[in-house]
């Protein structure tokens, strides 16, 4: 089957900036964002690839050591940038502590709060916590014309996915309760008598929070704006796995824009004299690719083939933006 071109598709809808791959580890996640930033930004399109894998391997892609250095300038126009979680999670704590210093008038932090501001950070989820954070600001300050996120593996996407409706219906019920009370005491002040009540720290705070999520995670399930990518090869697993989460992104209202289908071996080969095992391997891939073929059918858009030597360096991220954009 011919495969819908993938520059026809961001030549069809020029509105979805926010890019994103998804898939198992090691399909190919973080070497196809690269080559789709490397793209965009030759066509003149100001782009910015981030990691949001604590794992991330954006800088052995570009050569570049560019772990927690912000936006870092790759190319003309092609920016990339790893969010260093550590980092986030102290300047995390310590905007914990001035804002409790602020909003109680404390001059020093009680022991007992350090101690729980400490062990809080040890958790798994304040990393998530931190990482979630520092996308929203990535893409609530703009700056961009595309944004491609480069995704954990399957599993922790959707875990990350799901934090913003997690969040987001806990602020909203927390919200809730604030204002109910920040009403009680408005109604109190004006029954005693005395001017507005003071203005709610706490509630503006949280209102600020929810903000930030439902910009973030509307950007997410924007049909319009987003385009969701997955990452396939031809093995029963990797298949069997997409499709359960192809299913379960969709839960998400994840709005899903194709598959690429990676590491396809060169047919010529067949003609040639090669080991057994290499000739089983190209009769089991005939196999999966029709099974993509027939499971995926006009929603794949690009078969790349596996590349001669790693994808690092701009030369090589060039050669395999050809492959997917030809």
């Amino acid at each position: 089957m011919v495969p819908i071109s993938l520059t026809k598709i961001f030549e069809q809808y020029p509105d979805r900036r926010y890019i994103m791959f998804g898939g198992k580890g090691g399909l190919g996640k973080t070497t196809f964002s690269a080559a789709t930033a490397y793209y965009l930004a030759k066509q003149g399109k100001r782009v910015l690839v981030f990691s949001v894998d604590p794992q991330a391997s954006l800088s052995d892609i570009f050569k570049k050591d560019i772990f927690g250095k912000g936006p870092t300038e790759i190319m003309p126009n092609l920016y990339a940038q790893e969010i260093d979680a550590d980092q986030r999670v102290k300047e995390y704590q310590q905007e914990i502590r001035q804002k409790i210093l602020d909003m109680y008038g404390m001059d020093k932090i009680p022991e007992e709060i350090e101690s729980y501001i400490q062990a809080a950070a040890a958790e798994p989820a304040m990393e998530e916590s931190a990482i979630f954070d520092e996308v929203v600001d990535i893409v609530v300050k703009g700056g961009f014309d595309y944004y491609i996120y480069d995704l954990v593996p399957l599993g922790h996407a959707l875990y990350y996915l799901s934090m913003a409706s997690v969040y987001d219906e806990w602020i909203g019920k927390i919200t809730g309760l604030r204002q109910q009370m920040r009403e009680y005491d408005q109604v109190a002040a004006v029954m005693r008598h005395e001017k507005n009540a003071e203005e709610d720290a706490i509630l503006n705070e949280l209102l600020y929070i929810k903000d930030r999520i439902n910009k973030s995670s509307g950007i997410l399930t924007d049909k319009e704006r987003t385009a969701f990518f997955f990452v396939v090869t031809a093995e029963e697993m990797v298949i069997n796995d997409t499709l359960k989460a192809a299913g379960l992104f969709a839960k998400f209202d994840v709005p899903l824009s194709g598959y690429i289908v990676n590491r396809v071996l060169p047919e010529e080969l067949k003609n040639q004299q090669i080991p057994e095992y290499l000739k089983n391997r190209l009769t089991m891939q005939d196999h999966y690719l029709k099974v993509i073929d027939d499971t995926f059918k006009n929603q794949i858009l690009a078969y790349v083939p596996e590349m001669e030597r790693d994808v690092t360096g701009l030369q090589m991220i060039e050669k395999l933006a050809e492959r997917m954009f030809d």
